[in-house]
């Protein structure tokens, strides 16, 4: 199979920092490419060439000038006149009307990672469902997400999919020697409120009173630097111990997961699939997480963690804090098992698996 993954015009492949969206492209594009050939086209970024080969994967990378229009039109002008069997376009809706007109005989699939871009203010209901109309299959990364489009855009039901996202188990690995003695807690993802970031530093001042010794960091880059400011005024004001480690790279995310104990998933809007998620599990990290979207498919409570239901009460994550970091069996249980079920339920190489018998039906 020849296919095209058109990524977003955001971040380069692979990402150099950030990116969840283009992390997944270069993940699943690195284990498809081992039997099919696969072009990947995104945005160009200073310090990557124009062009990389490696084995059966080719990626270009176009000018793009912070314009979705200029971006697209430049992919256009680079791949018209090939020939491909499946396109895949990443998280923009709004991208297939033009590729449909430069490939009108190709099967399209759009991989959606959110309800972002078919949600207010990026685009109306109406525009997102017509742009899904020039496409042949929509694939979301969870049960949850595909239950959330085909709610939003009926007439496409018969279209949509759903595949889980991965994790590279040989990178992320448990390694106890780098913990602290004291509970160590976690968060990572964007520092943004949707992430209920200020939910988990109420719940850890709550904790901390019945374990003085436990720890809290957080790992994440912020879209407004006023908005990591008055998450550090929060830190001041109740008088926690919080560490803040900054916008990480990839490469540096599987230490920081080893530093800890536990990951806490605090979401207060539906997510998608929570890749941070599996990422801990993977390195043996228990996560405690918001009972919401896509996140109960992946954290099953006292399997490989724990869900809050009440996940606007910081008293609730509290209670699930302390009952953890006081409870070292059940630690060890969740932790043992969290391993296990990134290692067989959760690999990048299922997911590109299930994606292409998806391509195949449809091809």
């Amino acid at each position: 199979m020849k296919l095209l993954i058109i990524a977003p015009e955001q971040n380069p492949i692979p990402p150099q920092v950030g990116g969840s969206v283009e992390y997944c492209i270069a993940q699943i594009a690195k284990r498809i490419s081992d039997e099919h050939q696969v072009t990947v086209i995104s945005v160009h970024r200073n310090g990557l060439p124009r062009k990389s080969v490696n084995g059966n994967t080719t990626i270009y990378r176009v000018s793009g000038d912070g314009s979705s229009q200029r971006y697209m039109n430049n992919v256009i002008q680079k791949v018209k006149g090939r020939r491909y069997d499946m396109i895949q376009i990443d998280n923009r809706p709004s991208f297939v009307r033009a590729v449909r007109k430069a490939f009108p005989g190709t099967l399209i699939a759009v991989f959606m990672h959110s309800m972002t871009f078919v949600s207010k203010p990026m685009t109306t209901k109406r525009r997102a469902n017509h742009n899904f109309h020039y496409a042949d299959l929509i694939v979301a990364n969870s049960e949850s997400l595909q239950m959330s489009l085909t709610k939003r855009f009926p007439e496409h039901l018969s279209k949509i999919r759903y595949v889980h996202l991965g994790v590279d188990t040989k990178k992320f690995y448990p390694d106890k020697k780098g913990r602290l003695r004291a509970f160590h807690f976690l968060f990572a993802g964007r520092l943004i409120p949707r992430k209920g970031i200020p939910i988990l530093l109420k719940a850890y001042k709550i904790a901390r009173r019945t374990v003085p010794s436990m720890r809290l960091s957080i790992a994440g880059g912020a879209l407004k630097q006023s908005y990591k400011n008055e998450l550090m005024r929060k830190v001041r004001k109740l008088n926690i111990p919080v560490t803040f480690a900054g916008n990480l790279s990839h490469d540096r995310m599987p230490a920081f997961y080893r530093s800890g104990h536990c990951l806490i998933c605090p979401s207060q809007k539906h997510e998608a699939f929570g890749l941070v998620n599996v990422e801990a599990m993977a390195c043996g990290l228990p996560v405690i997480a918001s009972k919401i979207g896509g996140i109960p498919e992946i954290v099953e409570v006292g399997r490989n963690g724990l869900l809050v239901k009440m996940y606007r009460k910081p008293t609730a994550f509290a209670s699930c804090m302390v009952n953890l970091a006081k409870d070292s069996a059940l630690w060890n249980q969740l932790s043992v098992q969290a391993r296990k079920d990134a290692k067989k339920r959760f690999s990048w190489r299922r997911t590109a698996r299930s994606l292409i018998e998806i391509y195949e039906e449809y091809l």
